[in-house]
């Protein structure tokens, strides 16, 4: 049989499959009632046919479109890892992707993106960055919904990395190198992760014996030009740190090009560490030390959550809590460790430095 591609119905796909549309329904929407020889079968001809699903109609006729609403601000490296993680289990679990990008101004979504959501979309998985009104507008769409790294809104799921425990991590870790003096930069404090490392950070302090000068902590906002100028900061203190602990990869980055612009190295000079694992983070020179949130697995959690949400499946906790883990590369070192630095281009023999 041969059939020219084109925009085709569902009663013609049925007709060539010599089955009744609702059995082609069914085949094209992986529900049950069907044999996978005969599903296959439909499925082929739909591909061969063209035909793409009116998932509008599915939804009104009451059905599942099988399509799953992302909100998220897609600007970071971080969201923009979670969303790609979201796709592929989503993929894997046979439903699509529709995302709608947040501007930094947004407080509410436009009320053309609830409505279109509410017609379209099984559930929404939503990657707020700090508190706002937007779930209490998307609530009136009246879809499961699950959040992803947002501790203010008690009345949805949340997939959530353990961010106090990650910034321990990367304090016990400098410590154990033998650095006392450690600098932090900050993150954006209306979120909930920002103000769980830096409490970490605090904690560290006092229970290690850590040095507590309070100009040790100067905010970055989680911008790599805020990691510039908090560095810059921290750099011209009486007693500049040996270590600095940065709350993301991104003003991890910025503060790697502030010391190197105050003429010291990194870890020669001041050992540096990260939070997030970003591809960034293995990818500029010396590679960073820093803390891997879980962002698959992030990902897959929340994509479980909705798919279970939407066949009526509650889930059995308010929150998922994953582990975060410390991943060690090359910008941290010990006190007083002599480095062997590679060749520089034209040199003939390799130099060592003394880390402070």
């Amino acid at each position: 049989m041969s059939t020219n591609k084109r925009s085709s119905t569902l009663s013609e796909i049925a007709k060539i499959a010599e089955v009744s549309v609702m059995t082609a329904s069914r085949a094209l929407n992986n529900q049950p009632g069907v044999s996978e020889e005969k599903r296959a079968e439909i499925l082929r001809i739909a591909e061969d046919m063209g035909y793409v699903a009116n998932r509008v109609a599915q939804r009104l006729s009451g059905g599942k479109s099988r399509v799953i609403g992302v909100i998220a601000q897609l600007h970071t490296l971080y969201t923009s890892d979670l969303v790609l993680g979201i796709g592929s289990a989503l993929r894997s679990s046979k439903y699509e992707m529709l995302v709608y990008s947040l501007s930094d101004t947004d407080s509410q979504p436009p009320q053309a993106i609830v409505s279109l959501l509410r017609q379209f979309v099984d559930g929404i998985i939503v990657i707020l960055p700090f508190q706002s009104d937007y779930l209490i507008s998307l609530s009136d769409a009246d879809l499961p919904i699950v959040t992803i790294d947002e501790g203010s809104h008690d009345n949805f799921p949340k997939i959530v990395a353990d961010n106090y425990q990650g910034a321990r991590l990367a304090i016990q870790h400098l410590a154990d190198l033998g650095h006392r003096r450690i600098g932090f930069i900050s993150g954006n404090n209306q979120l909930a992760s920002a103000r769980d490392r830096e409490r970490a950070f605090r904690d560290m302090q006092a229970q290690l014996g850590l040095d507590d000068d309070p100009e040790l902590v100067v905010n970055g906002n989680f911008l790599q030009q805020g990691g510039f100028n908090a560095a810059k900061e921290l750099l011209k203190l009486p007693v500049r740190p040996t270590a600095i602990f940065a709350a993301n990869d991104i003003s991890a980055a910025g503060a790697m090009s502030a010391i190197r612009d105050g003429g010291l190295t990194v870890p020669e000079d001041i050992s540096l560490v990260g939070f997030d694992d970003v591809a960034v983070a293995s990818q500029i020179y010396p590679a960073l030390t820093t803390v891997k949130q879980p962002s698959a697995q992030m990902a897959r959690a929340a994509v479980n959550t909705i798919v279970a949400m939407i066949a009526g499946i509650e889930p059995a906790t308010a929150v998922i809590m994953l582990p975060t883990e410390l991943v060690v590369r090359d910008s941290s070192r010990p006190m007083g460790e002599v480095v062997e630095m590679p060749f520089s281009k034209g040199s003939r023999k390799k130099s060592t430095t003394t880390v402070a």
